[in-house]
């Protein structure tokens, strides 16, 4: 039988480490080692424990969430999955928080009813986030986990991009998808591009209802390009970025010449393991309308979504990248895209920005 994955509890609220703990625990293949009340506290553990995963609450007094992932990843790199408040401010500082390296996060129920739900949530995140390979404690007799799971996005460095200025007209659009890791991903890629790029941008990114809109306005501060929460009927236009609002699948249309986009919240529950926003249906949608001037990247993320979508992309005669195995957090979706033979290319997150220069 397995080992069980170990996690660290942090939360500054004892009855949430508690909460936590015994729901967590309900799970065969999660062990709780121990909590932590506060970021020094947490630091201090993951060196004695080492344990496999650590569940962060955001908002700590003191060493907040941000500070603690960002001591940790320079001290002693561990997965982490943030817990995050529903409000603006718990949004933008769970972005810093994935920019400094952890892997995922779970919103923290608006009911107290909800949290069993949470916490399936975190459990799901858990088993995911325990995969990551990244530089460890030194700690004598302990293998590594075989490669090809995650990797700390901050140890990425940025590729140098070419001096020349890309020939404009051979893309209209470029459609990126990604999810588990993408947010740190979005944080290498897009501010790397920039700002008179001669082609529009349009991102998928699955995140929960109310992250999206943060998100984006984070990935402004950081680029060149214009970064902008989608909103009905917008056009995709060279040098601004679309980011898809969560809760809405994102489609082209094209009137008078001039590409746009629609917004669809559906009719129908999402199904099971699929998205709101779905990586397949923009790409889709972007193979049909905009063709061989489509340009479709793939970045970290789990399952499937986006291969198909892809694909079509690539038969319909557009340019198609995915981001290679040894930089994803989660090598699930390109690896499903690389084995449809969907990809033209395979590239570290470092070279996909000057892979985009060199076809746009």
């Amino acid at each position: 039988m397995p080992q069980p994955i170990k996690v660290l509890v942090v939360d500054d609220s004892a009855l949430m480490r508690r909460v936590i703990t015994r729901l967590l625990e309900a799970q065969v293949d999660i062990k709780v080692v121990d909590t932590a009340a506060n970021g020094q506290e947490a630091i201090k553990k993951v060196t004695v424990l080492r344990p496999d995963v650590v569940t962060m609450d955001v908002e700590m007094p003191g060493m907040n969430g941000v500070a603690t992932v960002t001591r940790l990843m320079r001290k002693c790199p561990v997965p982490v999955v943030m817990l995050s408040a529903h409000t603006t401010e718990g949004a933008r500082v769970t972005m810093e928080a994935l920019a400094a390296g952890a892997v995922d996060f779970v919103p923290k129920p608006l009911k107290a009813g909800d949290a069993e739900k949470m916490v399936r949530e975190l459990a799901h995140k858990v088993q995911v986030a325990s995969r990551a390979v990244m530089k460890r404690c030194p700690a004598p007799s302990v293998k590594p986990r075989p490669a090809g799971g995650h990797r700390v996005v901050d140890e990425l460095a940025v590729a140098s991009l070419p001096a020349a200025k890309p020939s404009p007209g051979k893309m209209e659009l470029l459609a990126v998808g990604s999810s588990t890791g993408g947010p740190a991903a979005l944080q290498v890629l897009l501010p790397a591009l920039p700002g008179d790029l001669p082609c529009g941008v349009v991102v998928v990114q699955h995140i929960p209802v109310g992250f999206s809109g943060p998100m984006a306005e984070h990935l402004n501060r950081k680029c060149k390009l214009v970064v902008k929460h989608a909103e009905h009927g917008d056009q995709v236009l060279p040098g601004q970025v679309l980011v898809a609002p969560a809760g809405y699948d994102l489609t082209f249309r094209r009137y008078a010449g001039q590409l746009s986009i629609a917004l669809d919240k559906g009719n129908k529950p999402v199904p099971p393991g699929g998205f709101r926003p779905s990586i397949d249906v923009m790409m889709n949608s972007a193979a049909e309308v905009v063709g061989n001037r489509t340009m479709g990247v793939l970045l970290t993320g789990m399952g499937r979504d986006g291969a198909r979508g892809m694909l079509a992309i690539k038969q319909r005669g557009g340019y198609t990248i995915a981001q290679d195995e040894s930089t994803c957090v989660v090598y699930g979706m390109p690896k499903a895209a690389a084995e449809l033979g969907a990809a033209r290319k395979i590239l570290p997150l470092s070279q996909i920005a000057a892979e985009i220069l060199r076809i746009v």
